[in-house]
């Protein structure tokens, strides 16, 4: 089997315009099982493009993305993706039933519980920027993906928040999922990443284990 047909996740020439602008140059990219992939770069540079195509959120413009048989994917955009007048309860519950789980209640009671969301039946339009940020992750984490598609998940959230994502996302890893996250903060990095793909006005400028990125900006810092 090669290294292709073992990969998750295989995006091949992947490329998105808007009109005359090119959002996301031709590009190459391949996610392995158990694989924690740190997406790196300015605003603008991509990463929420690259991560809507993954997603299969947003369609390509040309190159193709192949996913593995049967695989299931929870993605959590920049900006929520929920419905403002729904309690967070309401929310998982909806979409627990459109991902097939075998109990939405069940379901939402646990990632209500997982992410410390409130219980009470207030619109998650009136939650706090963090709090529905949490609720966005727990509707990624519906279906128990077994990749994560995370547009910085960690950017909103305060630190207990933080570090609560982080767990979770850490034992997810260690059960063999994977995870490809945006994030500007090179801590988390360099902590939760295993490999770093470097975006800049849409190009692929880096691709490689989290080692290499780590001497590579090294070296650049030290110009």
């Amino acid at each position: 089997m090669s290294a292709a047909e073992a990969s998750l996740l295989v995006a091949e020439g992947l490329t998105r315009r808007f009109g005359a602008r090119t959002a996301l140059a031709p590009l190459d990219f391949e996610l392995g099982h158990g694989e924690t992939v740190a997406l790196v770069g300015p605003n603008g540079a991509g990463k929420s493009t690259l991560l809507s195509l993954l997603a299969g959120a947003l369609q390509p413009s040309a190159g193709t993305v192949r996913r593995s048989p049967q695989l299931r994917t929870g993605w959590a955009p920049q900006r929520p993706a929920l419905y403002g007048r729904l309690s967070a309860r309401e929310n998982l519950v909806l979409f627990a039933r459109l991902e097939g789980e075998g109990d939405p209640r069940a379901a939402s009671e646990r990632l209500l519980q997982r992410l410390a969301l409130p219980t009470e039946d207030r619109p998650a339009g009136d939650l706090s920027v963090g709090m529905q940020q949490r609720l966005n992750i727990a509707l990624a984490l519906l279906g128990d993906p077994s990749v994560l598609l995370l547009d910085e998940p960690a950017a909103s959230l305060d630190p207990e928040g933080r570090e609560r994502l982080w767990e979770l996302l850490a034992a997810r890893r260690e059960d063999g999922r994977s995870l490809v996250f945006s994030s500007q903060d090179l801590h988390e990095v360099e902590r939760f990443a295993d490999r770093v793909a470097v975006l800049r006005d849409g190009a692929l400028t880096f691709s490689g284990a989290k080692e290499d990125w780590a001497e590579t900006l090294v070296a650049v810092t030290l110009r």
